[in-house]
């Protein structure tokens, strides 16, 4: 039996969002790999009910174009159809990867652990978002085939520029970039008061975040265009941190960096900057393993931890940061863990 790679392309709202950004440059590895889109061509409209009508069409489409031994790839959620896909595949004769970009279960609490857990047991093979989250499956009974992702790719042209990133001496800079919310990144209130032997520069709508002020060692740099901050952004390292708290990540969003993959976090590496994560975030291994960045447990712990950091420390994590970007911006991590999933799938079928 051939076995297609295939995917279902979509009207994406809001290209500048994280999460859309994610899935449209996947597409992009998915059509390099050779896949096929069963349903319509990708669109951008912004209105609600355009995309309700669009990707209804594309799922109809699918349904009239998916041969026997067709391997699906859905980006997860897929709101109101995902079972129906791995549903119809099947009867198809047809086989689904589910590729998980977030839990509705974990952050925004729409559905029960249970209901996720039933909902994804309906995908052939699930790609977590990392291993942290591949195991937090299995744990919580999911017995389908899994692997890991491990970092989201970040697809452009543009490139970090190299002068931008010159060490600033005794004060290195972090970078602090996306949407400014109190039940986000309060902690950036509370972080005001500890700077001491470091720079704070932030991207974001500072509108967002009352009682955030510019200060001597706070620079608000409100919205820049994600191609722009590439290219162009000025500082040592990009900083991913969640909750209200600076002793630790807390609330829903700081709790999900145990087990999420965040896309800041790829965009930083694309920016050319090293990462400073959480200790007990899902990727906090990685960026160590990789040798581009470091994780803390506290925000009260950088002040002492950046004075440690010599030029040629700075400057081996700007060279570690590199080589990953460039795979990042081939889709070599989304393309390594879509062969596995089709090795495993295949060789099952084999059997």
């Amino acid at each position: 039996m051939t076995h297609r790679l295939c995917f279902i392309s979509r009207n994406y709202r809001g290209i500048d969002s994280s999460g859309n950004k994610a899935k449209t440059d996947n597409e992009t590895t998915l059509r390099q790999m050779g896949a096929h889109n069963l349903g319509l061509r990708t669109t951008y409209y912004n209105s609600k009910i355009l995309t309700f009508f669009l990707d209804l069409a594309g799922i109809i489409k699918m349904m009239l174009t998916i041969r026997p031994g067709d391997i699906v790839l859905l980006q997860y959620p897929v709101k109101k159809y995902f079972a129906f896909i791995c549903k119809f595949a099947h009867l198809r004769h047809a086989k689904t990867i589910a590729l998980i970009h977030d839990l509705g279960s974990m952050r925004r609490k729409k559905l029960n652990i249970g209901q996720e857990i039933k909902r994804l047991m309906h995908a052939d093979y699930v790609i977590a978002s990392n291993e942290k989250m591949q195991g937090w499956l299995a744990q919580h009974g999911f017995t389908n085939p899994t692997g890991a992702l491990q970092l989201f790719d970040y697809r452009s042209e543009r490139v970090a520029s190299a002068s931008a990133h010159q060490a600033s001496g005794a004060c290195p800079s972090l970078v602090y970039a996306g949407a400014l919310a109190p039940r986000k990144n309060s902690f950036l209130l509370k972080m005001q008061e500890h700077i001491r032997d470091y720079q704070l520069e932030i991207y974001g709508n500072e509108s967002g975040l009352p009682g955030l002020q510019a200060g001597d060692k706070i620079h608000l740099h409100g919205f820049i265009n994600p191609e722009d901050f590439i290219s162009g952004v000025k500082g040592d390292f990009g900083f991913v941190w969640d909750g209200d708290s600076i002793d630790t990540c807390s609330g829903n969003f700081g709790e999900y960096l145990r087990w999420n993959s965040p896309h800041k976090l790829s965009f930083y590496l694309h920016a050319g900057l090293p990462v400073i994560i959480w200790k007990e975030a899902a990727l906090a291994p990685i960026i160590e393993k990789e040798g581009a960045g470091f994780a803390i447990g506290s925000i009260q712990e950088l002040n002492d931890r950046l004075q440690t950091l010599s030029a040629d420390d700075i400057q081996n994590m700007r060279t570690n940061v590199s080589r990953v970007s460039n795979q990042l911006r081939s889709g070599h991590f989304f393309t390594t863990a879509v062969n596995k999933a089709l090795a495993t799938l295949t060789q099952v079928d084999a059997q």
